[in-house]
């Protein structure tokens, strides 16, 4: 399985979180390919078509970035729109992600318990990142478990080196689809009868 993780933080020198996931993810070169978009389009001027190329030779797409406002940084919604077209998506029978697997990966910089009915925010995780789901669905792709660290900014050190070290098992993993790994098990089961 090919593994794109297109990681867009904005501030990525400020992050530690983020910083230390680059680096873990580095480390996997053989399966994981790592694209930082504030690096690659400074400008937000982005090459729709290298970006399309790019995500056809991977298997699972992995977003990595940081919880802001409640969403995703701005060009990371930007690239969603620019490189995610109609003419793209259905000029190939509606297969240019189809069966593709999406997985979330963000750093959210408050407490889990801001982030539920009657917390702080008042919404979870889950609720917010909706919008992000409802899209995978509508262009084909399988929306997998997504991978949250809460409480980012205060952080200590060996909470973030045991997220990277997670944040990795868990993108990588070959049991995060729960249906290919219930179907799997249905078929051996089928083998033993």
């Amino acid at each position: 399985m090919k593994i794109l993780v297109v990681a867009a933080h904005p501030n990525i020198e400020q992050s530690r979180v983020n910083q230390r996931w680059l680096l873990e993810l580095r480390g996997h070169s053989d399966k994981i390919t790592v694209h930082e978009l504030y690096k690659r389009y400074p400008n937000f001027v982005i090459n729709t078509e290298a970006e399309q190329e790019l995500i056809a030779k991977h298997d699972r797409i992995v977003l990595q970035f940081p919880i802001q406002w409640y969403s995703t940084p701005a060009l990371l919604k930007q690239w969603l729109d620019d490189v995610f077209t109609t003419a793209w998506l259905f000029r190939t029978g509606g297969k240019a992600v189809a069966g593709k697997e999406f997985v979330l990966a963000m750093s959210i910089g408050g407490d889990e318990s801001a982030y539920q009915s009657g917390g702080l925010i008042g919404y979870t995780i889950s609720e917010l990142i909706r919008p992000l789901q409802v899209f995978s669905n509508q262009v084909g792709m399988t929306f997998l478990p997504p991978y949250p660290f809460y409480g980012a900014v205060k952080a200590a050190d060996g909470q973030i080196e045991h997220s990277a070290t997670s944040y990795v098992s868990h993108i990588t993993s070959p049991d995060l689809d729960p249906i290919k790994v219930r179907n799997r098990m249905l078929s051996e089961m089928s083998k033993i009868q």
